[in-house]
């Protein structure tokens, strides 16, 4: 599996939920962007290691709506003290979901800890999450998605990016379209 697979997989548990969702850095957000733009993503652009604090800030902002944040290994590795705070805040409308492809995929991946060593779900459970699952096949992914609104999702997926378009909008336009969603009231 790839990341784009994972993507789509993802994408599909949102729309069908109404979730709002956090994509991490670059390529991936353009990945998000091409199959799946509409205004409850927020595109995090430019700050690695943020969209799991940011998706669990969003979640306790917002406990009427459910919350999807996808973050990659090497976003995981850069911030793994959100790991701790997603366990002791434990929100019930909050879903990480991390794509391990063991590399730095925006920059050229590079392999991260991950491809040696690191196990990031053992990394999450020594944190406190109890709710982690691990799959590493689509038909897995959907199979979790499908019964799985809480707690951290670690997708092993092999190293690759696609040729997904550059995302057009400024991000004050990205922000502006997902507050103007985000702040509404759930029905």
């Amino acid at each position: 599996m790839k990341r784009i697979d994972a993507i789509n997989e993802i994408a599909a548990k949102v729309k069908e939920s109404g979730a709002l969702l956090i994509g991490n850095i670059g390529i991936p957000c353009k990945e998000i962007h091409h199959v799946c733009d509409i205004p409850t993503n927020f595109y995090m652009l430019g700050s690695m290691g943020l969209a799991s604090s940011i998706g669990l800030g969003l979640a306790l902002a917002r406990p009427d709506k459910k919350v999807v944040a996808i973050d990659g290994d090497g976003s995981i590795l850069m911030n793994m003290g959100t790991l701790a705070t997603i366990a002791t805040q434990s929100p019930e409308n909050y879903l990480l979901v991390i794509v391990d492809n063991g590399a730095y995929g925006s920059t050229g991946n590079q392999p991260t800890a991950t491809s040696v060593v690191t196990d990031l779900a053992a990394v999450a459970r020594g944190a406190g999450n109890r709710d982690v699952l691990e799959v590493s096949t689509p038909e897995g992914l959907r199979d979790v998605l499908k019964k799985t609104e809480k707690g951290i999702i670690v997708v092993k997926a092999e190293p690759g990016n696609t040729d997904a378009p550059v995302i057009e909008m400024t991000p004050e336009g990205i922000i502006k379209r997902f507050m103007d969603i985000s702040s509404q009231p759930s029905h």
